[in-house]
């Protein structure tokens, strides 16, 4: 295997388990504030390591310029996305949770 196909699979392998994090992250986490932040984090990376991946794999100038404008787009969107989400909860009111929510239920 060459240097290139090396790359492209641990690209790939590192923005799949960086995928589910954030899917794991999603599902487990308590409140809308720390789902946004496993949300914004962890699924940007791993999907800017897969389109990298990607656009290594593919290898047309076309392609690669496509990927990098798509990594861009990512790196502004997810973040931005995920603060308005946190604010619009904030907005709505909606507290974060805490360590005594915890004993609360107990």
């Amino acid at each position: 295997m060459t240097p290139t196909e090396w790359a492209i699979i641990a690209l790939a392998l590192i923005g799949a388990f960086f995928g589910g994090v954030a899917s794991i992250g999603i599902v487990r986490l308590p409140d809308v504030y720390t789902r946004a932040h496993a949300a914004s984090k962890s699924d940007t990376l791993g999907a800017v390591l897969a389109i990298g991946a990607a656009a290594l794999a593919i290898q047309t100038d076309l392609a690669t310029i496509k990927a990098v404008f798509l990594l861009v787009f990512m790196f502004l969107t997810n973040p931005t996305a995920a603060h308005a989400i946190a604010r619009a909860a904030q907005d709505q009111g909606i507290e974060p949770w805490t360590t005594g929510d915890e004993e609360d239920k107990s």
